[in-house]
């Protein structure tokens, strides 16, 4: 088992600092989720970096909960209203996600919004080489991924009630200025020099041009659950930067595994692909076009760079809320550690660009 999957799968005791009072819970989820049954016992989920997860189990089926983590928190962030909210459209085409039970915007009833869905039996993949899967069968793990993703962006915005999601158009000018701002603000966090540089190329080389469709936000394939003995998804989780977006930003974002090392977050850097039976990074993103009907990606190192600034200002926020105490995972310290390599990584995708 490697150590992200040892740090992040399975559950634990619920962490002193996200505990609530579980009855109150269980007296909402008598009164709003259809067919619950309790009594309840509850879990927490030893992943997620940002909103608290839980397992809640009962007698006749068991749920998942995700939630606002308490104390103070960044205008704008965890918005599981939004994730909640989401989840449900998708769901009415038939796009891989758990089902929604219900949200909770009563901070009387746990301390912070909430929203339960249901808990996708299956498997969770920490390690983007696939190790555990015959290499045979690696292939179609990573086609399931490709198409998955395309199959996202191809959703039509309006026909699933989502067209006002996000604001359409200025996509990178808004992204570079939220998590640039967060990232200046967060001063309990720190400075970079290599983050400052970055930010600064990012603003002065945005290409023309915008396109607009459903974006993850983080898709990885450890924010997914596989079925468990075939190449296929059943559920892709963790939406909370699920917005209306450039699908291109999306998609490269998912490509950084293959220059992601891969004690950072799920990555394929320093892989033999040929021996393990992954595609190509030209394979992959080929697989994409074709799939979304596109020639080609044109300023693809833009996307890289921009990718890895986006990460490095989320691990960034993560420090923040070690600093402050407020951090949802156990192990978000070491997380934490990694936001000057992400950022030293942004910055000389950028440079490789002149």
């Amino acid at each position: 088992m490697t150590d992200s999957q040892t740090q992040n799968s399975g559950t634990t005791e619920v962490r002193e600092q996200h505990r609530f009072d579980e009855g109150r819970l269980a007296e909402w989820m008598a009164a709003n989720v259809e067919g619950f049954k309790g009594p309840l016992t509850v879990e927490q989920f030893k992943g997620g970096q940002s909103n608290p997860t839980y397992r809640l189990v009962t007698p006749g089926r068991n749920y998942v909960m995700r939630r606002k983590p308490p104390g103070q928190l960044l205008k704008g962030a965890h918005a599981v209203d939004r994730e909640a909210r989401v989840l449900q459209a998708l769901g009415t085409v038939g796009f891989p996600v758990a089902r929604v039970f219900g949200l909770c915007t009563d901070d009387s009833v746990i301390g912070t919004w909430f929203y339960i869905m249901d808990c996708v039996e299956g498997r969770v993949i920490w390690n983007a080489t696939f190790p555990d899967v015959s290499r045979d069968t690696r292939p179609d793990y990573y086609d399931a991924m490709n198409e998955t993703i395309a199959r996202l962006h191809m959703i039509d915005v309006d026909a699933v009630g989502l067209s006002d999601f996000g604001k359409p158009g200025n996509y990178f000018d808004r992204q570079i200025g939220r998590w640039s701002k967060q990232y200046f603000e967060d001063v309990d966090a720190g400075r970079d020099a290599n983050m400052d540089q970055l930010i600064e190329w990012l603003q002065g080389n945005i290409p023309a041009g915008d396109e607009v469709s459903i974006v993850h936000g983080d898709y990885r394939c450890d924010n997914m659950i596989f079925h468990p003995t075939e190449p296929r998804v059943l559920a892709v989780l963790d939406w909370e930067l699920s917005t209306l977006g450039n699908p291109v930003a999306d998609f490269t974002y998912h490509a950084t595994m293959y220059h992601m090392p891969p004690e950072i977050v799920a990555g394929l850097y320093g892989a033999d692909l040929a021996a393990i039976g992954a595609p190509t990074e030209a394979e992959y993103v080929a697989a994409y076009c074709r799939r979304t009907g596109r020639a080609g990606i044109p300023n693809y190192e833009f996307y890289m760079a921009f990718n890895f600034f986006r990460l490095a200002a989320i691990f960034h926020g993560i420090k923040g809320r070690v600093v402050r105490g407020t951090a949802a995972s156990s192990h978000a310290r070491d997380r934490a550690q990694h936001f000057p390599t992400l950022a030293r990584i942004g910055w000389e995708r950028a440079q490789s660009t002149r």
